[in-house]
């Protein structure tokens, strides 16, 4: 595997690990069994290498084309790379993920990362089959246009009324300027006549024909706080859960004092909230800076939510630099069925 070139220089010089903790993720769900993954040099340039105990089938090339950093895949044989076509699933345009830039965006290649190996936890990922995903602190909504890209329905919550606006401004002007059939309302968010934030209501689908038939996706933004999240959404409504948790001294919940200061805090409170509107058999991914928070704390955080966390091989090598004062880690963790 040839690993995609990131803008992003440190992550760029991560992403080669990352690949290959992540490839051996989506291995579990292949019918030929990988082996020998490792990062290799060939020709003067980075690789991803693996064998497989058989010639991967369509199906098992249609899941390994969705690999955060997958740019080309190619067999070798004889010192030789002969191309093998990929097919990922991308219902649009890549802009839709590259297209805002601001300060504290997290990587996009992570973004998918993070979407993929919280999807691989749960029953049939990748099947067809379509989900409801969630981001109770989606910020300016890379995981929500990620969900966008693979089909789903994405559900956001976000305090930060700047954050609501830019992806309020942002979400249609690209649906517009991709001539994207699309119905989109804004109006406040009440419960029990209580103003909580606003809200925006989209629903799209990326092709005419499909809209014409009512095959349609829905996305929507609440601009509330994340502790809110049980009193906006029904319980048990979502099959994935997917946050990159804040680095620093900012977060998103102002509804307690104790909170405005400690992400620890925040997932504290925030996690319990959270896992009330996954699905049974449904996963939590959440991604997070370990200076900061201990992996260890935020580990007894889901497990005291009931959350079955997912440890051992691939799911313990994903740590990573992102500048001086922030290694980040990602937990994914799974509601039990019954």
């Amino acid at each position: 595997m040839l690993v995609y070139p990131s803008a992003n220089r440190v992550y760029a010089a991560s992403a080669p690990a990352l690949l290959r903790a992540e490839l051996a993720v989506f291995g579990a769900g292949l019918a030929a069994e990988l082996s020998a993954i490792e990062e290799v040099e060939l020709g003067g340039v980075g690789y991803v290498r693996f064998t497989s105990s058989a010639p991967l089938a369509e199906g098992d090339l249609a899941l390994l084309s969705n690999l955060s950093s997958l740019y080309a895949l190619f067999e070798l044989g004889d010192g030789v790379l002969r191309p093998v076509r990929v097919t990922p699933l991308a219902k649009a345009d890549s802009d839709l993920l590259t297209i805002q830039k601001y300060a504290g965006k997290t990587n996009e290649l992570f973004t998918k990362l993070l979407v993929n190996v919280t999807l691989l936890a749960t029953a049939d990922p990748f099947s067809g089959k379509v989900k409801y995903l969630l981001d109770p602190l989606c910020g300016r909504g890379t995981t929500l246009n990620q969900a966008m890209m693979y089909g789903l329905h994405a559900t956001g919550l976000d305090v930060d009324a700047k954050d609501f606006e830019a992806y309020e401004a942002f979400i249609k002007t690209w649906l517009r300027n991709k001539r994207v059939k699309h119905t989109a309302e804004s109006g406040q968010l009440r419960r029990n006549k209580v103003r909580l934030g606003r809200r925006l209501d989209i629903e799209y689908a990326l092709d005419k024909e499909a809209y014409k038939a009512g095959d349609t996706r829905k996305l929507t933004y609440f601009n509330a706080d994340t502790l809110t999240t049980d009193e906006v959404l029904r319980a048990n409504s979502f099959d994935v859960i997917v946050t990159d948790a804040p680095y620093g001294v900012q977060h998103g919940s102002h509804r307690e004092a104790g909170l405005q200061r400690s992400p620890r805090d925040l997932l504290a409170a925030a996690v319990p909230v959270w896992t009330r509107v996954l699905r049974p058999g449904g996963a939590l991914g959440i991604s997070w800076n370990t200076t900061v928070l201990p992996r260890e704390e935020l580990v007894e955080v889901l497990r005291k939510a009931g959350l079955d966390v997912r440890e051992g091989g691939p799911w313990d090598e994903f740590a990573h630099r992102v500048d001086q004062a922030i290694l980040r880690d990602l937990v994914v963790a799974v509601k039990p069925a019954s």
